[in-house]
């Protein structure tokens, strides 16, 4: 423990330790060569003395300096300064008086508290202060500078993410305006080419009317946590059946089926298409006898969606399904009836593949009218 405190001392200190030997050496002899050299003894008690007034006068006025009021930190610089004189000399003395007891150096009547010792004492402790102030605004001076270039530095670095945010508000600001500016311009365009193709490709133009609809629809819809019309689910759905009929020169043998008054119900989005989607996918759709049917029933406040499709096992055209979209489907129905809905989905014995959703429905329509 000793050695560490030592070690740590001298790594702290170690210039400290330098200056003041080069000090002392450098006192010595220049007095000694143009005077006379003193007892060892002497020289102890001098230095020692010197040393210790220093460091405490600069401890002691670094304290002080930290003071706001001037008037007050004037006032307690001032009785420090008398202070340390005074315990200067004092202390000197009677040092002096217990070398001479130990017999370190020898006694000397002009060594005594005497008019001429007071004024060496005095000299020598204003002398000190002097050095010891000097140090105390060096380092002052350091800290403040140091605290003046951390402070600009965070202030760099403020103007620094400064910028980078108004860059940032300024990219959101061009990305809001592009997000505004494009499906506008996608929507003339599409209107454009549907003006221009309905005389020439009747077909063509339907198909782009319908592309834009669901584009359209795609765009305004909201947050996947937000139930969504029933009705516009639907519209979407013979969007793309519309889309898929115009791509295959009406070969499907698809059918939907709506039995109920929609308006008003809300329904999570994306399930119906994604239900119609698999069909298309990896349903035979072009069945000559086998209708692919999709089934929306609404009654007594309970709705039932189905679907009914040919599994598609003709070579070269199957898909490998993972049922991926058949468990997001059973992840959203959960989401937002929790426990309260039937999902099922099977392949029968004649090779159709079947979906059944059973939830129940509160249209606020029907809730308004029992009300009133």
């Amino acid at each position: 423990m000793t050695y560490f405190t030592i070690q740590n001392l001298y790594r702290n200190y170690k210039f400290h330790l330098l200056i003041w030997s080069l000090y002392i050496l450098a006192d010595v002899f220049i007095l000694g060569f143009a005077y006379e050299f003193k007892e060892p003894g002497v020289y102890v008690i001098v230095y020692f003395t010197n040393i210790l007034a220093f460091y405490i006068y600069a401890f002691l006025l670094k304290k002080i300096l930290g003071h706001e009021n001037g008037l007050i930190r004037n006032i307690q610089i001032s009785l420090l300064v008398i202070l340390v004189i005074c315990v200067y000399t004092v202390f000197s003395y009677l040092l002096v008086d217990f070398f001479e007891y130990l017999n370190l150096i020898a006694s000397a009547p002009k060594r005594k508290l005497n008019q001429l010792f007071v004024l060496n004492a005095v000299y020598r402790a204003i002398l000190y202060i002097g050095y010891a102030t000097g140090y105390v605004y060096v380092i002052k001076s350091f800290e403040d500078r140091k605290k003046v270039e951390a402070l600009e530095r965070q202030s760099l670095v403020t103007q620094i993410e400064k910028q980078a945010l108004e860059n940032d508000l300024v990219q959101s600001q061009n990305n809001f305006l592009r997000s505004q500016i494009n499906p506008h311009f996608l929507f003339n365009t599409l209107n454009f080419i549907y003006n221009d193709a309905r005389k020439k490709a009747p077909m063509a133009a339907d198909a782009i009317m319908n592309l834009a609809e669901m584009m359209r629809y795609a765009l305004k819809r909201p947050e996947a946590s937000e139930m969504v019309p029933l009705s516009e689910e639907v519209e979407q759905i013979e969007h793309l059946i519309n889309l898929h009929q115009l791509r295959t020169a009406n070969t499907l043998n698809l059918k939907l089926e709506v039995n109920g008054d929609l308006f008003g119900i809300r329904f999570p989005p994306l399930i119906l298409l994604t239900l119609i989607e698999n069909i298309f996918k990896h349903g035979n759709v072009t069945h000559s006898t086998q209708t692919a049917i999709i089934k929306i029933d609404y009654n007594n406040n309970n709705l039932n969606i189905s679907t009914i499709n040919m599994v598609n096992d003709v070579k070269g055209k199957e898909h490998e399904s993972h049922h991926v979209g058949i468990d997001n489907i059973n992840k959203r129905l959960a989401n937002f009836y929790k426990d309260d809905y039937i999902f099922r989905y099977y392949k029968d014995p004649l090779n159709r593949y079947i979906t059944e959703i059973d939830v129940p429905v509160i249209n606020p329509m029907a809730k308004l009218n029992l009300n009133q």
